[in-house]
C-alpha cells in the first residue's frame, strides 16, 4: 500500500490522529528521527490510545534508512513551500508520503534536491501559514488511496452499517 512517514514530529495529538488514520487503513507508519514525545507503552495506555496495537509503526533513525529499506518506493515531499498542488500526482502503490515536523516542515535543501516530488496542499487565503499536521496527513492519505481504488464497497467498513 502506501507509506506515511512523519520526520520529527514534535506533536503527540497530531502523531496520535495519524496513528489512527493509518490503523483505521493498515498503513505503515514511520517515525524518523527523534519526535518530541515518548512513544512507549505507558505513554501510549495514559492517552487511551486504545487502538496503537493496530498501527504498524515503524521507527527509523533518518530518511535514508527509509529509502534503504523501501527502495522501490517513490519519496513524496508535503509542504507548504512546495510549488505542486498535490493533486498533480498519479499515486501508486508503495508511494512514501513524508511530511515534516509541525514547527519546521521539511528543509528547504531536502525540498530543492526534491523538487518535482515536492507537493503542496492549497489554502485559499493567507490568513494561516500552514494547515495542521495530522490534516495534511488525511487529506492526502484519501487522494492517495481513491486514487489507487482503495475504496470499494466489498473492501472497506462504513461506521454505523451492519456488516455482512
Amino acid at each position: 500500500m502506501i507509506h506515511i512517514v512523519l520526520y520529527r514530529p514534535e506533536i503527540h495529538p497530531n502523531t496520535g490522529n495519524i496513528a489512527r488514520l493509518c490503523a483505521a487503513h493498515g498503513l505503515p507508519l514511520h517515525i524518523v528521527g527523534e519526535p518530541g514525545f515518548r512513544i512507549d507503552d505507558r505513554s501510549v495506555r495514559r492517552a487511551g490510545l486504545d487502538y496503537w496495537p493496530h498501527v504498524d509503526l515503524r521507527q527509523e533513525a533518518d530518511l535514508e534508512e527509509v529509502r534503504a529499506l523501501l527502495p522501490e518506493s517513490r519519496f513524496l515531499y508535503f509542504s507548504a513551500h512546495a510549488e505542486r498542488p498535490y493533486t498533480d500526482v498519479s499515486y501508486q502503490k508503495g508511494d512514501c508520503l513524508v511530511f515534516g515536523p509541525e514547527t519546521k516542515g521539511l528543509s528547504p535543501e531536502l525540498l530543492r534536491e526534491n523538487g518535482e516530488h515536492a507537493l503542496r496542499i492549497p489554502m485559499k487565503t493567507t490568513h494561516v501559514r500552514c494547515l495542521n499536521l495530522s490534516s495534511s496527513v488525511a487529506i492526502a492519505v484519501y487522494e492517495a488511496l481513491r486514487q489507487i481504488s482503495f475504496f470499494s464497497q466489498e473492501s472497506v467498513y462504513f461506521p454505523g452499517t451492519v456488516q455482512k
